[in-house]
């Protein structure tokens, strides 16, 4: 029970008005005694007498011993008090200290508001509250507003994510030698032996059995004749997760009859479809099975030309395999006559993060309905019409249809159950190589977590950071460049034009042979550009964030942000360029000083391990500062030139 007193300015109110507030204000503190000590004898055991307990005023948050009576106890108990039972002795004054002390530490907070109404009523003139009316009650206090740390809480979170299948995230340990893995067909086994590979990867030895299994009797029917889980697989870049399902997917649709469209990937962007293409038509390669590429690098009749061929029947399929970008996929599904997914087995989907986070082109629920239409052929072929999948029953069970997984692969692979939820997963399994999740947060802030902190990186790629000033920012870069000597750098930019005015001042510097990255230029151009950088012929590849997903450049020695990353798994997909398949490799974060503090921050909740702080002392840069300065006046007229141009 908590008792409010405002005091307020004196005023010309009347004397009468005061005593009169001081009455009603003695009134209301009495009665909440009376009201506190009622409840206090109904708190102690019955067979006990209730004994009031000394009470304590804490003054200046401390506690303060209380005066003794002046008036005697009759038979030591307070007027008005039931007697006690004659064959308990009564509690001496020492008792009902210590009684009274433990009381006022358990609510100090009541005692003080008591105080506090004691000396409000002593400072308007009245008498104290031990003479008006017994002791003080105790009372709650508001306020407290010391700062402390609210408990994190933690979210419930689906069986599949909350304890996820754990995979090595180790490259180089925990290798399985091909032959341990005898489901995969020999046939492959001689190609990934002529492609240099001895064993698999830890998440290739994990996913690879339980793709597998759930093809074990033919790609039209899983495991007892029922549908198939969906499986997600977080694993670090550079961790072979593209063999994880290229190799399982190829084996499956080998002794296929027709051809038709069972296998479809999609992928953000252009060059890393072209890259999973790639690998696909390695492994297809001396097979039936045909891949196609469709990202709108050639035009649309091209492309159809790849997918279908027009006969006196119809059309005919001449794809097994789709490798597409969402955009241009639909752009089949709607304009391509004869283009069909119902006969769709494998729905990959790559870089699954970016992918949901496209979902606004509703290119997924334009997928899934174009494999499962809602008009079909009637009569006796009505029976081999798929549909989509209803709840498990025996009536659901009694016509098996081919079923449609969907298998998601991503390095920063997203926590939160709703946005999974898009992408209607049955029953998923979650092959990750951390431990298991705690939280739903997206990675930007997002996970995201765990004593390993929310993403895994390679463990051979070590971690610093420059702090620098504006100015001297490319300054930094050709000197780590000229010192280190490497022969393949990517620096990252946040923008098109930071990454064309750095080229510009890297080219009017000298001495480093360096190209631009971006999509200033097109398709055809930045493979070639690529093709270059991989072979040697370009030391600095200057790119924003488009080589950031997926890329696999051969030989990326160092990474450098020039522009800072805003998002963690921005920084996970950037460094990712290095380090991988077990190499080592280095990055590198030019930081402002304003940027340090959230940076760190971030790096720290993601479990970045082991962070460097790397200084470049201005007498090592001093060499370089006249040929920067002239650098500096080039950039400045070639920038001018290029705006009358763009003007012109």
């Amino acid at each position: 029970m908590a008792l409010f007193h405002v005091a307020r300015y004196a005023g010309p109110e009347a004397a009468g008005a005061e005593a009169e507030a001081d009455s009603r204000a003695r009134a209301l503190l009495e009665r909440l005694q009376c009201l506190a000590r009622e409840r206090q004898l109904k708190k102690q055991p019955p067979q006990e007498a209730p004994e009031e307990a000394a009470q304590s005023a804490p003054a200046a948050g401390k506690r303060r011993r209380r005066p003794r009576r002046t008036r005697r106890r009759e038979g030591g108990r307070e007027p008005g008090s039931p007697p006690a039972p004659p064959n308990k002795r009564q509690k001496t004054d020492d008792e009902e200290e210590e009684e009274g002390a433990e009381s006022s530490e358990e609510t100090p907070a009541e005692s003080s508001v008591g105080a506090e109404a004691a000396r409000s009523l002593e400072g308007r003139g009245g008498p104290p509250p031990e003479e008006a009316s017994g002791a003080l009650t105790h009372a709650l206090v508001l306020g407290g507003f010391g700062r402390s740390k609210v408990p994190k809480v933690q979210p419930f979170l689906p069986v599949w994510l909350a304890q996820p299948s754990c995979v090595g995230k180790n490259v180089t340990e925990g290798l399985v030698p091909i032959e341990d893995i005898p489901e995969v067909h020999p046939d492959l086994q001689k190609k990934l032996r002529a492609q240099g590979i001895s064993s698999y990867f830890p998440v290739q030895a994990a996913v690879i059995p339980a793709l597998l299994e759930s093809t074990a009797n033919g790609f039209l029917v899983s495991r007892g004749g029922y549908r198939p889980s969906d499986l997600c697989v977080s694993a670090p870049t550079g961790s072979g997760k593209t063999l994880a399902f290229v190799i399982p997917v190829v084996q499956a649709l080998l002794h296929r009859a027709v051809c038709q469209v069972r296998a479809l990937v999609v992928l953000p962007t252009k060059e890393l479809a072209q890259q999973v293409s790639k690998v696909f038509n390695v492994y297809t390669d001396a097979t039936p099975l045909r891949v196609a590429l469709i990202t709108g690098q050639k035009s649309l009749a091209k492309e159809q030309e790849s997918l279908v061929q027009k006969t006196a029947d119809g059309f005919r399929c001449l794809a097994d395999i789709v490798v597409a970008t969402p955009g241009r996929l639909v752009d089949h599904v709607d304009q391509t006559p004869g283009f069909s997914l119902q006969h769709l087995r494998f729905l990959i989907i790559d870089e699954a993060d970016r992918m949901i986070d496209s979902m606004h082109q509703s290119w997924l629920p334009r997928v899934v309905a174009a494999a499962f239409p809602s008009e079909g052929p009637k009569g006796p072929c009505a029976v081999l019409q798929r549909i989509q999948p209803r709840v498990v029953t025996a009536a659901s069970m009694c016509c098996p249809q081919m079923p449609l997984q969907k298998l998601l692969f991503s390095a920063t692979l997203t926590q939160n159950p709703e946005k999974l939820q898009q992408l209607g997963l049955y029953q998923p399994r979650l092959f990750s190589t951390g431990s298991a999740h705690k939280g739903p947060r997206d990675c930007d802030i997002d996970v995201d977590g765990d004593s390993g902190g929310k993403y895994t990186f390679p463990t051979g790629l070590t971690h610093h950071y420059v702090p620098c000033s504006l100015r001297f920012k490319p300054l930094v870069v050709l000197h780590l460049i000229l010192e280190m000597n490497f022969s393949r750098v990517l620096c990252f930019t946040n923008s098109r034009e930071n990454s064309h005015r750095l080229f510009l001042l890297v080219q009017a510097f000298g001495g480093v042979t360096v190209a631009e990255f971006s999509s200033r230029y097109g398709p055809g151009q930045r493979k070639s550009i690529l093709k270059q950088f991989e072979q040697g012929k370009i030391q600095l590849l200057i790119s924003t964030d488009a080589t950031a997903r997926g890329i696999d450049v051969q030989g990326v020695q160092l990474v450098v942000n020039y522009d800072a990353p805003q998002y963690l798994r921005t920084y996970v997909h950037r460094v990712g360029r290095t380090a991988r398949a077990g190499k080592s490799g280095q990055a590198f974060t030019l930081l402002l000083k304003v940027q340090e503090r959230r940076f760190l921050r971030m790096l720290e909740e993601g479990g970045v391990p082991g962070l460097e702080r790397r200084d470049t002392p201005s007498e090592l840069l001093q060499p370089l500062v006249p040929r920067y300065e002239e650098a500096l006046s080039l950039l400045e007229k070639a920038i001018k030139e290029e705006r009358k141009q763009k003007a012109a």
